[in-house]
């Protein structure tokens, strides 16, 4: 059961202290450190190793451009993966403060490591006002309760068919909790149709903040999304024949939400060409209103053994 115990909200600027709990990690992680105005400084988890999740750099930089920007919230956010980041040194974020007007706010975030841009978002921020609604209808799906937790099905993983490098990284907590309504076979999936859903939240209670909401799923929007256009071709994670990154990403909030109360995250792939998979995903509140809308083109490139 998810705990009801509310969790702080952040570290002491510029240090990650020793997490408790893998999503008190990611507050931590949102916690930017103010380096100059309009400047902030991101760090890392210490078991990052080779590259940046880009779910981290996303939650970040939105998080960023959120710390200069008062009494509104985003509603969308369009992002470039330029280069793989260093997991063992900070991350500066440069805010531009594009516009300023009287209903909507953008922001220009530039993430620098090593002297060289390796991401960039643009985010746009509303004023809360009325209007015309409607929303795609929630798909049917089981109740989550009714589901094996990705805990469940990792506990089920054969270790000894996983590299001994990779053993650590997949049986670890993590932050947020998923529930896929048809689970994929770790090893020899086999094809099946570019579509998926999984209830996802995250594994804690988070503080009331709406505009941390939206960071972190940001931040969960990234774990998934490529792998649904694997699926047509029969490959698993870690069968080693594809090279997998986030290129772009963008995301729109069409109303308020809690990250730490289940969403199902309906996916799918409409194309791959090119060495890219296209990727889109819808996510709904439990009581079915449509929340927010994701979109992503990740490399997922051949390789020979």
């Amino acid at each position: 059961m998810q705990s009801t115990t509310p969790l702080r909200v952040f570290a002491a600027p510029g240090k990650l202290r020793r997490m408790t709990t893998p999503i008190q990690e990611v507050l931590d992680l949102l916690a930017l450190e103010k380096i100059e105005e309009n400047h902030f400084l991101g760090r890392s988890p210490k078991d990052r190793v080779q590259r940046v999740f880009g779910g981290q750099v996303l939650g970040q930089a939105l998080m960023a451009a959120n710390r200069t920007v008062l009494g509104r919230l985003c509603h969308s956010l369009h992002a470039y993966f330029l280069r793989a980041g260093d997991p063992q040194v900070p991350i500066l974020y440069e805010v531009d403060r594009s516009r300023d007007g009287a209903s909507f706010t953008s922001r220009r975030v530039v993430a620098i490591q090593h002297g060289r841009p390796i991401f960039t978002l643009e985010a746009s921020f509303q004023k809360d006002e009325p209007g015309y609604e409607h929303g795609f209808e929630r798909p049917d799906a089981p109740e989550p309760e009714s589901l094996k937790s990705d805990t469940e099905l990792r506990a089920e993983i054969p270790t000894g068919k996983l590299p001994a490098d990779l053993c650590a990284w997949v049986f670890r907590p993590r932050p947020i909790e998923t529930r896929p309504v048809d689970p994929r076979p770790t090893f020899d999936p086999g094809k099946r149709a570019p579509r998926e859903m999984a209830w996802i939240r995250a594994a804690g209670t988070l503080p009331d903040d709406p505009s941390l909401h939206r960071c972190i799923a940001a931040f969960a929007s990234d774990l998934s999304m490529i792998g649904t256009a694997l699926l047509p071709h029969g490959i698993g994670w870690y069968d080693g024949t594809v090279q997998l990154a986030s290129l772009d990403h963008a995301m729109w909030f069409h109303r308020p939400f809690r990250i730490d109360e289940w969403l199902l995250f309906v996916q799918d792939s409409p194309a791959a060409a090119g060495g890219r998979g296209f990727n889109r995903g819808l996510m709904f509140a439990r009581d079915g209103a449509l929340v927010a809308s994701v979109a992503q083109e990740g490399l997922m490139r051949p390789m020979t053994r």
